[in-house]
């Protein structure tokens, strides 16, 4: 755990942002406040996002004022990190269009149930991720100020990139719940985008972190067990 002197806090003012702000996006795309899926997508991230904060807020404070940070970014980083934000922009319309406002091909309740399902595991899988890995900074860099060491255990055991892998549910998740086959096409896009950012990563921590390289001897897979 690391502490700072100002320890921060939780932000629900961050949390109303993002509430209020996705939400004109979808409901103005879709027509209408009337999609259940919406709205649970929306608590969803939003009282996931809470709890987490709060867990970090308490646990580790220090993580938590890395994670409000983009200091130390390397430049292809924030290339890559700057498409996603604009892809998400795009693609929640999209999905409003799709499913509530034109309802072109309607998902199955059970399929959206078990989208439902994929976001909160990935938000379990982060919280796992956060309790072994002090450094799971949200941009790419080497904390050297902060002792950055190679982090092998928890979810880092079975693949490299466990928030990532987290991520992946949730690209997933989201399309389902929302009820969107369309949204759901666009998918391998941006886990080609969290693939890419792996490899490069990946390059980076093997030059750069000691025993990384040793690390990646030991553990095969990137994002999905069994797969790759």
């Amino acid at each position: 755990m690391n502490e700072t002197s100002n320890p921060p806090r939780i932000n629900p003012r961050r949390a109303a942002f993002t509430l209020v702000g996705l939400g004109t996006l979808l409901f103005l795309a879709a027509g209408t406040m009337r999609w259940a899926g919406a709205w649970v997508f929306l608590l969803e991230i939003t009282i996931g996002g809470l709890i987490t904060e709060a867990w970090l807020a308490r646990h580790d404070p220090g993580l938590l004022a890395e994670r409000r940070t983009s200091r130390g970014q390397v430049g292809w980083d924030r290339i890559i990190t700057s498409i996603m934000p604009l892809l998400w922009l795009m693609w929640l319309p999209l999905m409003a269009l799709d499913a509530a406002r034109y309802q072109t091909l309607l998902v199955p309740f059970w399929l959206q149930c078990a989208g439902a399902l994929m976001i909160a595991a990935s938000f379990y899988i982060v919280y796992r991720t956060y309790r072994e890995n002090s450094y799971a900074a949200p941009v790419v860099k080497i904390q050297r100020e902060r002792g950055h060491t190679a982090v092998t255990t928890g979810p880092y055991a079975y693949v490299r990139h466990p928030i990532y892998a987290g991520g992946l549910l949730t690209y997933l998740g989201t399309p389902l719940l929302l009820g969107s086959w369309y949204g759901l096409a666009i998918v391998p896009v941006m886990a080609a985008l969290l693939g890419l950012r792996s490899m490069m990563e990946e390059r980076m921590l093997t030059a750069e972190l000691d025993g990384y390289a040793d690390y990646l001897e030991r553990v095969r897979y990137r994002l999905v067990p069994m797969v790759w």
